[in-house]
C-alpha cells in the first residue's frame, strides 16, 4: 500500500494527525534527534512540585506557561495572547485559541484558572512568584482574570514558569494537588505528563533518562524559529568523566555542565563546539539565623546553647575567610565573575549596590570572631549537593573557613536529599545557586529574603532570616508601580540585607556548554535549554 492510498484509507481525524506526524518525524522533513547529558536528573514531571532549575529545563519542553521567552530573553506570548490592567487591581488575560494538550483535549480558560489554583496551593514550590494573588476566575472560555490583594505593576514577568496543565486530566489522575516533593510523595505526576507543549513524555526513568518526542499538534509548530528536533533524551551522568567520554565517543551529543578543567581543551577539538554565556544566577552561602543552637556547637560560657550565626560577626568573619578569587582560579578555571551583590543586574537591581565584596583577610576574620566570643573557633556542618564542581568549591570553602577557626566538615548530598534540605530550612551553612525568572528583582528578594510563611513568602529562605523591616520593603516592591520608586526600594532592600550579611554571594558562572559540531543550540543565560529551537545537522 502506498502512504497516499494508505491516508486516504484512515479516517479523516486520524489521517491528519498522521499526517502531522509524517511532517514532524519522516526523514524526509529533515528530523533528527538530539541526546542530552547532564549532573542532574528533574526529579519529578509534576511542573508545580519543584522550582529547580534542573527541573525547569526537562518539564518546560513538555508544559507551556501563559507567557515566555523570546531568543534575545524579552518577554512574549505564549498560551495568552494579550493582557492588560483592567484597573488596579484586575489583569485580564487573552488565552491563545485551538491549542491542545497532548491527551488531544482542549486547553481553555478552566485549565488555566485550575493551574493557577494548584500552583498558587501548597506544597507547590511555584506559589512563591504568585503572592499576592487572591482568585483566579474565567471570565468566558479563552479569557481569565488575576484579582489582587494590591496593586501589581508586574505580574506578567512572574508568570513565565507557571505551567499550565489539563483540569480534566488532572482529577482523572488524582493529582489536583502538586506532589509534595519535600516528603517525597509519589502521584501519577511524577512519572507521567500531559502538557501543550513542544515535546510530550515518552517515558521518565528517575535519575537516568527522560525521552521525550515531538507533539505533531502543537500549536507553533509552524513557526519560522523551530529547529529540526523530533526525538529528544536528557541522560543523567553524575561522573563528569563519564558524562565528558560519552560525548566524545558520540553516546550523547550535548553536554550542559562540562568539568571546567576540561573546557579549554575542548575548544580546540575539531569536533566539538563550546558555546557560553553569563549566567544571571548567583551561587551563596547561607546561614541558619533562626536555631537557638547549631549541631556541634559548644555551650557558651553561661551554660546556654549558641548559634554563632545569630551574630553580624561572625558572619562578616566567614565572608572575609573566603578568597573567592583562587576558588575561581584553582576550582572553576576562570569560569565565573566574583561579586559582591545579591541579584545580578538582569534582575533591575542596582549595580555594585553594596560595593565591591568584603576583602578576604583571615586575620580579620580571627579577630571577628574573637570579639564575638569565639576565639577558639567552633565546629560545623557545612552542606552541598553531590555535583562534582559544587563539591570542589565547597571543599575549597571548608578548608578556608577552618584555618580561621571554623573547623568545617563538609556534607555532601543527592539533589533530592539536598534540595528539601533548603527549601525547609534545615542546614546550619549551605552553598547554593538561585536562579530567578523575570527581570523584576521582587521574586529573587521574596523567595530569598521575605520572612518564611506557608504562602510562599521565602520559599528559598535556608536559614529562616527574618526582618520586618526588610519584609516592608519586599511587599512594597511588588505594589509599587512607578519604576524610579521601585529601583530605590529594590536598592533599599538590597543594602539592607547586604549590610546584614544575610547571605555571602560568591560568584556568577560563565555558563558553558559542549557540543558534537552537527548540533546548533540557542544559550539563554538562566542555563535553560528550549530544545524546539534547536537543530541536528
Amino acid at each position: 500500500m502506498t502512504l497516499l492510498r494508505g491516508l486516504k484509507a484512515l479516517a479523516p481525524k486520524a489521517a491528519r494527525s498522521l499526517a502531522l506526524a509524517l511532517a514532524v518525524a519522516l526523514p524526509g522533513a529533515h528530523a533528527a534527534a538530539l541526546r542530552i547529558a547532564s549532573a542532574f536528573d528533574p526529579q519529578t514531571m509534576d511542573p508545580h512540585s519543584l522550582a529547580l532549575q534542573y527541573h525547569t529545563r526537562v518539564a518546560f519542553q513538555i508544559y507551556e506557561s501563559l507567557v515566555g521567552r523570546d531568543q534575545n530573553y524579552r518577554l512574549v506570548p505564549v498560551l495568552a495572547t494579550s493582557w492588560t490592567q483592567t484597573d488596579p487591581l484586575t489583569w485580564r488575560f487573552k488565552l491563545r485559541p485551538d491549542v491542545r494538550f497532548h491527551d488531544g483535549s482542549p486547553f481553555t480558560a478552566e485549565d488555566a484558572v485550575f493551574s493557577f489554583q494548584r500552583a498558587l496551593a501548597p506544597p507547590s514550590q511555584r506559589q512563591f512568584v504568585l503572592k499576592g494573588v487572591k482568585r483566579v476566575r474565567m471570565v468566558d472560555p479563552l479569557t481569565i482574570d488575576f484579582e489582587l490583594a494590591a496593586p501589581d505593576a508586574s505580574l506578567p514577568q512572574k508568570l513565565v514558569l507557571v505551567a499550565m496543565m489539563s483540569k480534566r486530566w488532572s482529577q482523572a489522575h488524582h493529582v489536583e494537588r502538586a506532589q509534595d516533593y519535600n516528603a517525597r510523595q509519589e502521584t501519577f505526576a511524577v512519572r507521567n505528563a500531559n502538557g501543550t507543549g513542544a515535546y510530550q513524555l515518552e517515558r521518565y526513568e528517575p535519575d537516568i533518562r527522560t525521552t521525550l518526542k515531538a507533539f505533531p499538534q502543537w500549536w507553533n509548530r509552524r513557526s519560522p524559529d523551530n529547529g529540526n528536533v523530533d526525538s529528544l533524551s536528557f541522560v543523567t551522568i553524575r561522573s563528569d568523566a563519564t558524562r565528558l567520554a560519552a560525548l566524545q565517543s558520540g553516546e550523547v551529543d550535548l553536554v550542559l555542565d562540562p568539568p571546567y578543567q576540561d573546557v579549554e581543551q575542548l575548544r580546540h577539538d575539531p569536533a566539538i563546539a563550546v558555546t557560553q554565556v553569563g549566567d544571571i544566577a548567583t551561587d551563596y552561602l547561607a546561614f541558619d539565623q533562626a536555631s537557638a543552637a547549631l549541631p556541634g556547637v559548644a555551650p557558651g560560657p553561661d551554660g546556654k546553647p549558641r548559634n554563632p550565626f545569630k551574630d553580624l560577626r561572625v558572619r562578616r568573619a566567614v565572608y572575609q575567610a573566603i578568597n573567592i578569587d583562587l576558588v575561581i582560579q584553582k576550582v572553576l578555571k576562570g569560569l565565573a565573575t566574583p561579586t559582591g551583590d545579591l541579584l545580578s543586574p538582569e534582575f533591575d537591581a542596582p549595580v555594585a549596590v553594596n560595593g565591591p565584596r568584603l576583602r578576604f583577610d583571615p586575620v580579620h576574620a580571627r579577630e571577628l570572631l574573637r570579639d564575638a566570643g569565639y576565639a577558639d573557633g567552633f565546629d560545623l556542618t557545612m552542606d552541598c549537593v553531590n555535583v562534582a564542581f559544587r563539591e570542589h568549591v565547597c571543599q575549597a570553602i571548608a578548608a578556608m573557613l577552618t584555618q580561621v577557626g571554623i573547623r568545617t566538615t563538609l556534607r555532601t548530598s543527592p539533589s533530592t536529599q539536598f534540595f528539601p534540605m533548603i527549601t525547609q530550612g534545615k542546614v546550619s551553612l549551605a552553598e547554593f545557586g538561585f536562579t530567578g525568572t523575570s527581570e523584576d528583582a521582587w521574586q529573587s528578594l521574596n523567595g530569598l529574603l521575605h520572612t518564611w510563611d506557608s504562602n510562599g513568602g521565602g520559599t528559598f529562605n535556608a536559614g529562616r532570616y527574618s526582618n520586618p523591616r526588610l519584609d516592608a520593603l519586599i511587599d512594597a516592591v511588588r505594589t509599587e508601580g512607578n519604576p524610579d520608586k521601585r529601583r530605590v526600594l529594590v536598592a533599599t532592600a538590597l543594602k539592607l540585607a547586604g549590610d546584614d550579611v544575610v547571605y555571602v554571594p560568591l560568584y556568577r558562572r560563565t555558563l558553558s556548554w559542549v557540543m558534537q559540531k552537527k548540533v546548533h543550540v540557542v544559550m539563554l543565560p538562566d542555563d535553560t535549554i528550549p530544545v524546539r529551537w534547536a537543530s541536528v545537522r
